[in-house]
């Protein structure tokens, strides 16, 4: 079989079985755990692995061409993620590293027809899916486990005070939600911190989801969303926030999205990002989690981030990179969704059950060895409008945030 060129002397840890087409075993790796067996069920699988294993992995698994003897898809990615040095030394993975980094910039342009079909893609699915695993505040980004025997709402939670905490908010102050989602933030913001928000997106699910929770929650008055594209927005603003939306702006617009910041950011006002993020330096979108999951999308390295903020004239104020708790995020996010498969696979299939399987696996397997962390970075025109030391960020952490959860859970 081809692949066995590829994979041979490459597994450092674990061990991988590989049951071809014609019932032949080939064995790589060792003794130690993890202990993955997998079956291919038609010849032409291992050279579409060879050739093109992204996104052939993948689309293998969401049609049943490949199936798991032993052990689940999530072991297969971790196994594959902890020997990734390994498989990366291969000269037929640099060649392709090399083909990305070339082709990389064209799918990082996106305008803003382009960002809105791109966003309804992934985000204007049932809500009823994203009910399914997410907390019950639809927190769709990396939380934080200021405790290690946090709960995915208590994490969350904490998520949202740490970035309050960072706005620095005081009552009245008019606040921008780019990319606001479900409207979780917003709502806490307006509702904590008594701040005049508004929240835009450009997913039309997400728009009457946030529009009806605002009302319910009687916050009509101090909540607005729009369905609109930051770069039409106009105004000026106190704070401006933007969580696990930068991942869909593109390397492209980086200098046009700070500069809007810039422009629609009061003298005093502060910014806070929070972004997926790559500690390794610039690389490029994995090519199945561009075709299936997050068209247009990219998760950038701090030296792509930075010098677009340095030319919009702001000044970071203060970085924070999360480490893994993304990776435990999305355990959480997995663990929820298998729970709930039977009802998933009603809303549309097994394909797209087994696609979001993959998704979710692959994608804590890289926040847990792949180098992807998150960034919030906090920004200001004027280096004086935060504090000079983070206990103001420390004092947040100490509170508990179950009351708040559940006030949350009923909004």
């Amino acid at each position: 079989m081809l692949l066995t060129r590829l994979l041979r002397n490459r597994f450092l840890t674990g061990r991988l079985e590989i049951i071809d087409a014609t019932g032949q075993h080939h064995v790589f790796g060792n003794d130690q755990e993890p202990r993955i067996v997998l079956r291919f069920h038609d010849r032409a699988l291992g050279h579409r692995l060879f050739f093109a294993y992204d996104p052939g992995l993948g689309e293998a698994y969401m049609t049943g061409r490949l199936s798991i003897e032993e052990g689940d898809i999530y072991g297969l990615l971790e196994l594959c993620a902890a020997n990734l040095a390994a498989i990366k030394s291969h000269w037929l993975h640099r060649c392709r590293e090399t083909l990305e980094r070339l082709a990389r910039r064209l799918g990082h342009f996106n305008p803003a027809d382009r960002a809105k079909r791109n966003v309804a893609h992934h985000y204007d699915l049932s809500g009823r899916l994203y009910e399914l695993f997410l907390d019950a505040d639809r927190q769709y980004s990396c939380a934080y486990f200021a405790q290690p025997d946090f709960s995915l709402e208590q994490a969350q939670e904490a998520k949202v005070r740490r970035l309050a905490a960072k706005l620095l908010l005081t009552p009245g102050m008019r606040v921008l939600d780019i990319g606001s989602g479900w409207g979780g933030l917003a709502l806490h913001l307006a509702r904590e911190s008594e701040a005049q928000v508004v929240g835009v997106t450009l997913s039309g699910e997400q728009h009457q989801v946030s529009r009806r929770r605002a009302a319910m929650a009687g916050l009509g008055d101090r909540v607005e969303f729009l369905l609109q594209d930051y770069r039409a927005l106009e105004g000026s603003f106190d704070r401006i926030v933007s969580v696990g939306m930068f991942e869909h702006v593109g390397t492209r617009h980086y200098p046009k999205f700070f500069a809007k910041c810039r422009d629609l950011l009061t003298d005093d006002g502060v910014a806070v990002l929070h972004t997926i993020g790559r500690a390794g330096g610039p690389s490029s979108t994995s090519a199945w989690t561009r075709k299936y999951i997050f068209p247009g999308g990219y998760s950038p390295a701090l030296s792509e981030v930075v010098p677009a903020i340095e030319r919009a004239g702001l000044v970071i104020t203060d970085v924070e990179v999360l480490r893994l708790h993304y990776a435990e995020t999305l355990r959480a996010w997995r663990q929820r969704l298998a729970k709930n498969s039977d009802e998933v696979v009603a809303l549309y299939d097994e394909r797209f059950l087994r696609m979001w399987e993959f998704y979710l696996s692959a994608s804590e397997a890289m926040f847990r060895y792949g180098g992807h962390v998150v960034f919030q970075i906090q920004m200001a025109k004027n280096q004086e409008a935060v504090p000079i030391t983070r206990a103001y960020l420390d004092e947040g952490d100490r509170q508990t945030p179950q009351a708040s959860i559940r006030r949350s859970a009923t909004a």
